[in-house]
């Protein structure tokens, strides 16, 4: 039975992702328009009428007479983490940190709260986990030589116990495994539950603030990949990140969201391993296949994570089909795009694959969404189709338009100095890219047709 308002007395319902509440119950959001997202709202006091005027904290003052000094970022002792975070954590900051089951948040938590309790920068740790017992972890902490004296492990479901650890540890960094498992008394709804996280997350948020807490939060996903919850969740926490991994290898990705003190864009690398996880902070030769001499169908080219280029590797196979509809396979890369680079290279380029099968890359699971790697795409089908290996040492970066043009992309100058400090001699760029880096000779092509001219050098 529907939950009836102090004042009204009529039902409230609170769609899950936008926080709207109506009267009644309906099976599309009429804010949204996302259909099931209703859920039965608990009954809201009703407002005041009147505010008070007491002071009850400190008074304002003129913005330039504001201590920095507590709200230094502190470092965690993990470089990459750091990369993200913009240089650390801030004192009071609230983290949420999702990613799918099993790709390695626990693992790298666990190895935050040994670097944070072992460096001293923040004094000790508190890593509260809800959702395995104290001796699972401390297995892990064994397995991953992540034992210290001054990091502390609670196995704790209820916010009053978190609290109390709080209260009496005084730690200098609380992380909370995670956050769906954790409940409030003085919440209705059960765990995990939509009024349940939002309260459990306020709270946390308060101590947060309060005390100059940093605290670190893990979140479910959904199945496609977003965070589990109200859509408020990411709005109440200061930094969102996002732990991104293949279940088939061992390189796994920190991609920030959001952040309130430092860039939402930057990329941190890391490794899973047997004895835990590990920091790449070169991690570029990851995504190449390691060859000596170019192969037909391969293309290198560098891309941009965040503020960081990564060297990246593009491979296709072109084969005669015995199908009367030719397949078009597609891992790490956009596959509309690549179909778009089909179509621009029979068109522009002369190059016909209508009646092959086309199979298109990336080494290493890396994925690539961004318009310019337009270019290796097209050159790498080119290379397998005429079974010519590229050019030596060379690289290839610009975005291809429908009408076969090659246009300017950003960081050109980021992405050449990257390839010349990995050996690279020759980079195929976009028109007006600018004077390249010492040690690599920039060869202009205005459209797809002067790229396969230079495929060849």
């Amino acid at each position: 039975m529907a939950t009836k308002n102090a004042r009204t007395g009529r039902a409230g319902y609170r769609c899950t992702e936008c926080g709207r509440t109506v009267t009644k119950w309906v099976g599309q959001c009429p804010e949204c328009s996302r259909w099931g997202t209703l859920e039965e709202a608990a009954a809201q006091p009703a407002a005041l009428s009147k505010v008070g005027s007491s002071e009850t904290g400190p008074p304002a003052r003129p913005i330039a007479e504001v201590d920095l000094e507590s709200a230094r970022a502190v470092a965690t002792g993990i470089g990459e983490l750091d990369r993200v975070l913009g240089g650390g954590i801030v004192p009071g900051a609230v983290v949420l940190l999702a990613g799918e089951p099993g790709v390695g948040k626990s693992t790298l938590l666990l190895e935050t709260a040994y670097r944070w309790a072992a460096g001293g920068s923040g004094g000790r740790s508190l890593y509260v986990t809800g959702e395995e017992s104290a001796g699972q972890v401390r297995l892990r902490a064994e397995r991953t030589d992540s034992l210290h004296e001054e990091l502390y492990l609670g196995a704790e479901s209820d916010l009053a116990a978190v609290v109390g650890h709080v209260e009496r540890l005084r730690p200098g960094l609380l992380i909370v495994d995670s956050i769906q498992t954790v409940q409030s008394a003085e919440a209705e709804g059960t765990p995990g539950g939509v009024t349940q996280v939002r309260a459990v997350t306020t709270a946390l948020v308060a101590l947060a603030k309060e005390r100059g807490l940093p605290v670190i939060l893990v979140g479910h996903v959904t199945k496609d990949g977003a965070v589990a919850g109200p859509r408020v969740l990411e709005h109440l926490v200061d930094v969102v990140l996002q732990f991104e991994g293949d279940e088939h290898s061992t390189l796994r990705m920190l991609r920030g969201v959001k952040n309130r003190f430092g860039p939402a864009d930057e990329v941190g690398c890391f490794e899973q391993g047997d004895d835990g996880i590990s920091e790449v902070p070169d991690p570029s030769g990851l995504f190449v296949n390691g060859q000596q001499s170019p192969v037909p169908g391969t293309a290198v080219t560098v891309v941009v994570e965040g503020k960081r280029p990564l060297l990246a590797e593009v491979q296709a196979l072109v084969s005669p089909t015995q199908m009367s509809m030719p397949r078009r396979a597609v891992s790490g890369l956009d596959s509309a795009r690549v179909s778009m680079m089909l179509a621009v290279l029979d068109k522009r380029g002369n190059i016909k694959t209508g009646d092959q099968d086309v199979y298109a890359a990336t080494v290493g699971g890396m994925k690539i969404t961004e318009p310019a790697v337009d270019l290796p795409v097209a050159l790498a089908v080119a290379s397998a189709k005429l079974d010519v290996p590229p050019r030596a040492n060379t690289i290839a970066v610009g975005e291809v338009g429908l009408a076969g043009e090659v246009r300017r992309v950003n960081a050109i100058g980021r992405r050449l100095a990257e390839a010349a400090r990995l050996g690279f001699e020759y980079a195929l760029v976009p028109p007006d890219s600018g004077q390249p880096p010492a040690g690599i000779r920039a060869v202009e092509v205005s459209d797809l047709r002067g790229a396969l001219r230079a495929l060849r050098g």
